[in-house]
C-alpha cells in the first residue's frame, strides 16, 4: 500500500499549468495584433474597407499613425462639378479610367 503514502497532487503543478495556458493565450493574441492591417506598430499605409457597397459601409484609412474611418449615410451625394471621364470595366476584373480631353481656351496661353 505504498502508493496511497506517496502523493503527486502537488498544488504548484496547477500553477504551472495555468501559467503555461495563459503565455500560449497571450501568444496568440500577439499574432493577431501583428497580422491586424491596422496595427499601430506598423508604419504601413492602409486602407480597409468594410461592407463594400452596401448601406452602411465603412472606409478606414491608416495612414502613419493617423487614422481616418468614414462612414457612408446611406444617402444620395450632391454637388457641383464636371464630368472628368469615364471608368470602364474590363473582363478580368479590372478597371480602366479614362481622362476625358480637356479643349484649351485662348486664354490659357497655349495653343
Amino acid at each position: 500500500m505504498r502508493f496511497l503514502e506517496h502523493d503527486d497532487d502537488d498544488p504548484i503543478l496547477s500553477v504551472v499549468n495555468l501559467i503555461d495556458l495563459f503565455l500560449v493565450v497571450i501568444a496568440m493574441l500577439m499574432v493577431v495584433i501583428v497580422r491586424n492591417p491596422l496595427n499601430p506598430f506598423v508604419n504601413d499605409d492602409v486602407i480597409v474597407v468594410e461592407k463594400p457597397g452596401q448601406s452602411d459601409m465603412r472606409i478606414t484609412i491608416k495612414e502613419g499613425e493617423e487614422l481616418t474611418r468614414y462612414e457612408a449615410s446611406g444617402e444620395i451625394g450632391e454637388g457641383q462639378g464636371i464630368r472628368a471621364g469615364v471608368t470602364y470595366r474590363l473582363p478580368d476584373g479590372r478597371l480602366v479610367y479614362v481622362p476625358e480631353r480637356q479643349e484649351l481656351s485662348p486664354s490659357d496661353g497655349m495653343q
